[in-house]
């Protein structure tokens, strides 16, 4: 049975135990004399945890160790020639393997006999089913898939028997241990919170990890470039170069062109989404009514539903030749990817991230201020300059955060109305590129990794995290300061 197959399975299991569970705790409370510790729900639930919990750790845990073990097997069975191989050869050689028993799993009885026993010929049946290897295919490797196929027959075999029986046991330990005095909420709860710290755990590990593996690449990089010529380096080429050209055979890697067009872009895409977004926010929380509410806010948070290449599109197919134009009429020299295309069109991206987070945060602002205020005689006006502001204002912050950091990580916007040009100048009608777009261009096609150019993009992404963790302690920094006038 497969995997997803027994996850199913246990899913309909754990639902039979809880119910099944809960119908005879509830019956023997009715009938036994002792008052039951815990609610018939906590019965169930305990029930059901016992059946069903240890054996999905069995199974994740098999499923985990299975493929490992399967492959050292069948490499262990190899010839001489293949395990004395090194690991990445190894590793193409279990790929080809992996192909022919999945293509065997297709073939029929006969078909597969005759390919065992070397009647035909492996490439030539396989491209007849459809399928393409794309590699010569030694016997050794049709022995291998047979034995995959075998190992892995078998371990569904195991992993099922297995599984099943621990939840026969686990069901008969849940129903010996419904009696009275059983703390059966206790042991929920508690299995409850090791599973929200587990949860959070991973979630934790995984921001861990992903800071050291960046970090590590990130030192391997600044082994072969300076981190002076990084950081503080106005030239952006990463590409190899010719002999006597300037920056000689590895290229020149400095941050600050990349830098300065994502604060760039950045600052302007806040400048169209912060006042356009705060002023939606104040009139759909204050002033509209709720007709107009339904319908305005809705439509307004369409915008964050729009997939990024399409303002991409629109960028570059309608709004940067638009604005090419008007900059003619004007006789201003305007580019068609600049600055200014990219930052607007990111800007209206965003409005909704704005608009909509700084509208809940506004209408959670207590009413009774707003009536002290009205009771005081200010006006409306006054009253939301001077009292739900400050008050949200922490939210606010929450919310141009938030925006921030999308604008900040945004590519294909980027890519289609910015241009990849490294350039520090101020004239927002030119083209600049940011740190996100070069992280994907040094990313993309048939690249070692052990070269500075593509090394350069564990720098580059740490040097964004560390951009979005700075902005993250100085929002922090405001919420508390302003918070503690309204506690």
């Amino acid at each position: 049975m497969a995997t997803d197959q027994i996850i199913i399975l246990l899913a309909v299991i754990a639902v039979a135990s809880f119910v099944y569970g809960y119908a005879r705790a509830l019956s023997a409370t009715r009938a036994s004399a002792t008052p039951f510790h815990s609610r018939p729900v906590y019965h169930g639930a305990y029930l059901m945890v016992a059946t069903v919990l240890p054996a999905l750790i069995l199974v994740a845990v098999w499923s985990a160790a299975a493929p490992m073990v399967i492959r050292s097997s069948v490499v262990a069975g190899m010839p001489d020639q293949v395990q004395q191989l090194s690991d990445s050869q190894i590793s193409l050689v279990m790929t080809t393997v992996g192909n022919l028993a999945s293509g065997m799993m297709r073939l029929t009885a006969e078909e597969y006999r005759s390919l065992v026993s070397g009647m035909v010929d492996a490439p030539t049946l396989f491209m007849q089913k459809g399928m393409i290897l794309g590699t010569s295919v030694e016997p050794y490797m049709i022995e291998a898939a047979a034995s995959v196929n075998e190992y892995r027959a078998g371990s569904k075999l195991g992993m099922t028997i297995c599984a099943f029986v621990v939840v026969i046991l686990g069901f008969a330990y849940g129903l010996r241990r419904m009696r009275p005095r059983v703390r059966a909420r206790n042991a929920v709860e508690r299995i409850m919170l090791i599973g929200l710290i587990a949860a959070s755990t991973v979630a934790i590990l995984t921001t861990v990890g992903i800071v050291f593996s960046m970090l590590f690449e990130t030192l391997h990089f600044f082994q072969s470039v300076s981190p002076r010529d990084f950081f503080f380096g106005t030239v952006w080429d990463p590409r190899f170069s010719a002999p006597g050209r300037m920056g000689g055979n590895e290229g020149q890697f400095g941050l600050l062109p990349l830098l300065w067009g994502t604060l760039y872009i950045s600052f302007v895409a806040l400048l169209v989404a912060v006042p356009i977004g705060l002023y939606s926010a104040i009139y759909m929380s204050e002033y509209a009514s709720n007709r107009v509410r339904s319908v305005v806010k809705p439509v307004l948070e369409i915008l964050a539903g729009i997939p990024t290449i399409v303002y991409g599109f629109f960028a570059m197919v309608t709004f940067g030749p638009l604005l090419r134009d008007l900059g003619a009429i004007a006789s201003m020299q305007i580019s068609a990817s600049s600055v200014l295309t990219a930052g607007i069109v990111m800007g209206v991206m965003i409005i909704p991230f704005v608009s909509s987070l700084s509208d809940d945060i506004i209408s959670a602002v207590p009413q009774s201020l707003r009536e002290g205020s009205y009771g005081l005689g200010a006006t409306q006006s006054e009253t939301i300059k001077q009292v739900v502001l400050p008050a949200a204002l922490p939210g606010v912050v929450g919310a141009v955060l938030l925006a921030a950091s999308r604008a900040i990580g945004e590519t294909m916007i980027v890519v289609l109305a910015a241009g990849i040009a490294a350039n520090i100048t101020l004239n927002p009608a030119e083209s600049v590129t940011t740190i996100t777009v070069k992280i994907v261009s040094q990313l993309t096609g048939d690249l070692e990794f052990n070269s500075p150019q593509t090394l350069v993009a564990f720098a580059l992404g740490l040097t964004l995290f560390f951009i979005t963790l700075c902005l993250n302690v100085f929002a922090l920094y405001i919420v508390r300061k302003y918070r503690e006038q309204y506690e």
